[in-house]
Order: C-alpha cells, then structure tokens, then sequence
C-alpha cells in the first residue's frame, strides 16, 4: 500500500500555479463527444491522468484513430463504432462508465465495461435503470447495479425523466442516449447539475435547451455532430486544494490560472469565499466554457452552513471540511447522502480521520457538523483509494504533519499534485 508522508509548513507562500491538472470531466467528454462526430476533434491540453486516458483507449477501442502529439490530441471517428473484442476497462471512473453506459446503449453491438475494485463496488443502476426504461438492455452484478456492465446497444425510445438525483453523470447519460431516438426527450432534475454535457453538445450543434419549467429538452440528432476543437481548462475541483491550502495558512496567497469559471464548477469557492476567505475572479474568455483566474488569500474563517447545490461541489467537501476544521465557529453539511457513494463513503471518511486528528464532528446520514476551532494533530489517513480524501488530508498535513496511506489514487487522478504541494515550501 503506497504511502504519503506529509510535513508541516513552517512558512508562508505566495504562489501563481498553472500546472494543475486539465479538468477532468471536461477531458471525459472530449474523448467521448468526438465519437458524434464524422470530422476529426482537436483536443489541447487533454487531461493525462490514468482515468482520463482510460476513456481515450475506450474510443479507440470502439473504432477511433487517436493522434497524440504531446500537448495536442486529435481524434478522428470511425464511420460507423465497431463492436471491440475486448471489455471496455474505465479504471476509477465513474463519469467514464455512467456516460458511455448511455452512449452506447443507443449503439448497435455488445459492449462491457468495467474498472477498478473501487469502481466495481459502486451503484450503477441509477443510471442502468431509466436505460432499461427506454429500451436498453443493460445486466450486471445485483441485477446491473454494479459492474461489470453488459450493453447490448440498440434502438431507444424518447423519454421525460424526473430524475430523483441530481447528477451530472446521469443526466449526461441520458442525454447522449436520447440523441439517438426518433422524438425529442425531456430531463429534469431538482438542481441544476455540472451542465458541461448540454454546452459541448450544443457547441457541438445540438438542439439542446433549459425550458421555464426546468425540464431539459433534447432533440435527437440527424447527422454527425460538428466537431470539437477545444482547449481543456484548468479543473477547478483540483485547484481547490490549494485555495484551502492558502485560505487555512496565514499571511499565504495563490493565483490559480486558467481555470473553467463555470457557475456549477465553483461554487466551494464561493463557499469558501463566505467563509471569510478573500476570493478574487478574472475572467479572460468564454467559448465552451468561460474561463479564467481566481485568486485566493488568507483570512480568519468562520463556520457556514452548507444545504444548498450540493451537486455543484460534491467534489470539493472533503477540502472544504479541513478548512471548516479550523474555522472559528460550528459548520453543518446537509442534504449530502450523494457522498456516501463517491469513491468512498466520503461522509463516514471524512469525519472518523477528522476525528483522529482531534476534531469534534456529529455524523448524519446525509452530513455532519465540525465544531471548528480545531488544533490539528498529525495522525495516519486511509484514504480508502479515494483520491479526494487522500489530497485533502496531504493539505491538513500542511498544518501538522500527516501521514496518508492508499495513495496511488492521486496519481490515477491528479499525476502532478505532490509537485505542486511541494512547491509551496520553495
């Protein structure tokens, strides 16, 4: 089992980063979306994390020629995705399975896909079942709920789906099934999720639009997509770790660049932001996605309540929970259950190894309460193969010393995040 040790800082820092990590979801897509296609997509700066290039191999595997040269990647789609003679393995993935689960349940052939023993244990019918609903014939593990998965693609009906979780991997599930039906489809669900799917497609040329009533209307495509030619930001879910980093270390301060700015992307800045911390926003552009800078500096913090879109940084709690360790007052997580089936069970996770650095908490079934005013003490983290908790107590070791186990999920996911931790002792 690899193992992390972290030291304490014993200085401030004030550093511009811009080597974090392409945003991942967004490079999941990429690989994905080229396959609507009959043009070659030209892909910078694509995320080269193990999950990532996971989904790369998939398209290849269903057809795609992959053209790697260094910081740009072409794609170019087959005429028509082949049936591949091998399972389709996502690694850690779960944007990876949840999203081809439904491209290709709209695709003629027989296709499994599968990934690691965390991946495995992971619930996959809240995606499998509104497939079957519509036609899909999808079987598993416990009756399709976890992988392997077997797709045996084909004809799909239109749909309108109320979905009871809000979640970006399965709207965007069903929406690229839907491309392929005969009627238009119709999606909603109770808080807007991350809509990266719904602004790449639609860049892409599809008939994609948010109704008054909050229902999502899809209507299925004729003809091959145009293709993307993209630059993938900076993933604003792992730059996060270092605003907590500046935002829980006095006197420190970090400009992290050419991030996406996406409302549904940043919403633990804002979080942190009402915290106490001071937060400055620079937008530079916006094409797919708008794009830009945030600055993040130290200051007192104090304790918030979170209840409110949740989906829009579900990734982002385990961070946001070492920085309410340390806040001057009580902080509340509420309506939350979704972290139960991350990477982990991210709830029970976060506060027991909170608990072993000496922080007070009160655990709910979909939350919990840190008392805040902690002292930090070092202690020995399983991250459970969750790279979120793994990053998030390395960032609490800046303040105490830390030892991490089950550690080679950060290179799965974020392959540079030691270096730039490292960075803010130089």
């Amino acid at each position: 089992m690899d193992k992390l040790s972290i030291s304490k800082l014993l200085k401030p820092f004030n550093i511009v980063i811009d080597n974090i990590a392409s945003d991942k979801s967004i490079s999941h897509r990429c690989a994905m979306f080229s396959l609507l296609s009959n043009q070659p997509s030209t892909i910078q700066n694509y995320l080269r994390g193990e999950d990532t290039m996971d989904s790369l191999n998939i398209a290849a595997k269903l057809g795609a020629t992959i053209e790697d040269h260094g910081k740009t990647i072409i794609i170019t789609p087959p005429e028509k995705l082949t049936e591949p003679d091998d399972i389709l393995d996502c690694g850690n993935a779960g944007t990876g399975m949840r999203l081809y689960a439904g491209l290709l349940a709209g695709t003629e052939g027989s296709f499994v896909l599968t990934g690691d023993k965390y991946l495995r244990s992971r619930p996959m019918k809240r995606v499998a079942n509104p497939l079957r609903d519509i036609g899909a014939k999808i079987d598993g593990r416990e009756d399709g709920n976890k992988a392997p998965l077997h797709i045996r693609g084909g004809k799909l009906k239109s749909f309108k789906y109320h979905s009871p979780i809000d979640s970006a991997q399965v709207k965007s599930a069903l929406i690229l099934a839907s491309l392929r039906g005969d009627e238009p489809s119709f999606y909603k669900e109770n808080l807007l999720s991350r809509d990266h799917t719904e602004r790449m497609l639609s860049g892409m040329g599809v008939n994609i639009s948010t109704q008054e009533d909050g229902w999502i209307k899809i209507n299925p495509i004729k003809e091959p997509l145009k293709p993307l030619n993209i630059t993938v930001p900076t993933d604003p879910s792992s730059a996060f770790f270092f605003a907590v980093a500046a935002a829980i270390t006095p006197k420190s301060k970090v400009t992290l660049k050419n991030l996406t700015l996406n409302p549904t992307r940043i919403e633990a800045y804002k979080v942190l932001e009402k915290m106490g911390a001071k937060i400055t926003y620079i937008q530079t552009e916006d094409v797919y996605e708008p794009l830009g800078d945030i600055i993040v500096e130290h200051n007192e913090l104090h304790g918030v309540e979170v209840s409110s879109n949740i989906a829009w940084l579900i990734d982002e709690l385990p961070a946001l929970s070492i920085a309410m360790s340390i806040a001057s007052s009580p902080s509340t997580v509420k309506n939350a259950e979704e972290l139960r089936v991350k990477e982990s069970d991210r709830i029970s996770a976060v506060v027991n190894s909170l608990g072993l650095c000496g922080v007070k908490f009160t655990e709910f079934e979909d939350g919990y309460t840190i008392e805040g005013n902690a002292t930090l003490n070092k202690a020995t983290i399983n991250s459970h193969g969750d790279h979120r908790i793994a990053m998030s107590f390395a960032i609490a070791g800046l303040l105490c010393d830390m030892e991490v186990e089950d550690t080679q999920c950060i290179e799965t996911s974020f392959p540079n995040f030691m270096e730039i931790l490292e960075s803010l002792r130089a």
